[in-house]
């Protein structure tokens, strides 16, 4: 379909290659999965899958079976972790379409077992998850080896590997990801005590896989460090991971007002002194968030720093650009580089009091990507 609006999003996959070798390097001998749920986080799963394959992961992660199946769908045959437990209606899929799922019940366990015997296929391959304190899904810890043994007795299946989940790897200060190590560590010592050694062993995120080397095991699970934003604060800000997205639009409508103007829904930017407002056409619809603007963002034009004048609206927001020279087709970023400025994804985080996960997964789908190498 045409596109008339002249906001997009650009994607350099040469940073996601580049981002996978470095996270590659640093884990080593450990291999590195990388996590493309939520359309690789705003991203667009298919390249960037494509991308950090390319680079050397060796495996990929997805929140769902729709998103497994939709690599599947471009052709993409690598390892692919589905990082929930499948609910027993699409334990067939998972099957169908060679998915690894992850499991943590009896219920999800012997669906998948039935599902192997009605396609009549070779055993599947499923990760057991371990809950150490997360407490969001997996396995309690005494319910681990009951729960291995019933994947073994299934020879429909094979466990494997084994796996959990941190809650504050991205406040390395709290102590708690040592005690989750610990409970890992029990944990697994119980399936030794059954006979049950998996292949695979994995715990960490992009967080822990930097800052925790004793929880990199065989595997890590990188997802938003192979985008080139920071897991945390100060996280991995020394090895020159590169952000793979930029976010940008161009000045639709200028005009000049005066001193005592307010612009925008509330009127609760008012002018100090006469100043050029430049219009730009993405808006909240797109993920740029309501009040960004009241917050303190600024956007980039000509290389310079503007404020966001104002409250962001659904389709439209407003630039306040003082007495620089501004015309109509102009390049606004509102994330990215331009000349030697930039904004990252950290910075409107760190405006609106959240992450930087939730920034680049909040751009919607209207707003059309363009890849680069």
């Amino acid at each position: 379909m045409s596109t008339y609006r002249p906001t997009w999003v650009e994607i350099d996959l040469g940073a996601i290659r580049h981002n996978v070798e470095v996270l590659i390097k640093l884990v080593g001998p450990a291999a590195v999965m990388a996590i493309v749920k939520a359309d690789a986080y705003g991203h667009g799963a298919v390249p960037v899958a494509s991308a950090a394959l390319e680079a050397g992961a060796s495996a990929l992660g997805v929140a769902l079976v729709e998103e497994g199946v939709h690599l599947r769908d471009a052709g993409i045959d690598a390892p692919i972790l589905v990082l929930s437990e499948p609910s027993p209606d699409a334990a067939a899929e998972v099957v169908a379409r060679g998915l690894t799922p992850v499991v943590y019940s009896e219920a999800g366990i012997d669906a998948l077992a039935q599902a192997v015997t009605d396609a009549g296929q070779a055993p599947l391959g499923v990760h057991l998850k371990v809950d150490t304190g997360m407490h969001r899904v997996g396995a309690a810890a005494q319910d681990v080896a009951t729960l291995a043994q019933r994947v073994e007795r299934h020879g429909e299946l094979l466990l494997e590997g084994v796996c959990t989940h941190f809650a504050v790897a991205d406040e390395p200060e709290h102590g708690y990801t040592e005690q989750q190590l610990e409970r890992f560590a029990t944990a697994r010592r119980s399936l030794a005590d059954v006979g049950v050694n998996p292949v695979m062993v994995h715990a960490a995120n992009s967080a822990a896989a930097i800052g925790f080397p004793a929880s990199r095991f065989d595997m890590v699970r990188t997802g938003i460090a192979i985008y080139g934003v920071t897991p945390g604060p100060g996280i991995g800000a020394d090895l020159g991971l590169r952000p793979a997205l930029a976010l940008r639009s161009r000045v639709s409508h200028v005009k000049r007002l005066h001193r005592g103007d307010a612009v925008s829904y509330g009127l609760r930017y008012e002018l100090g002194r006469d100043a050029t407002i430049a219009t730009v056409p993405i808006g909240y619809a797109d993920g740029v968030p309501r009040n960004l603007g009241a917050a303190g963002a600024e956007a980039l034009l000509h290389g310079r720093r503007f404020p966001i004048a104002g409250t962001v609206t659904m389709d439209q927001l407003l630039i306040d650009v003082g007495d620089e020279p501004v015309a109509v087709g102009d390049v606004v970023t509102f994330l990215g580089q331009d000349g030697s400025g930039s904004v990252t994804a950290e910075e409107w985080a760190e405006h609106l009091g959240t992450i930087g996960y939730e920034i680049v997964c909040g751009i919607g789908p209207r707003v059309p990507r363009e890849y680069r190498s």
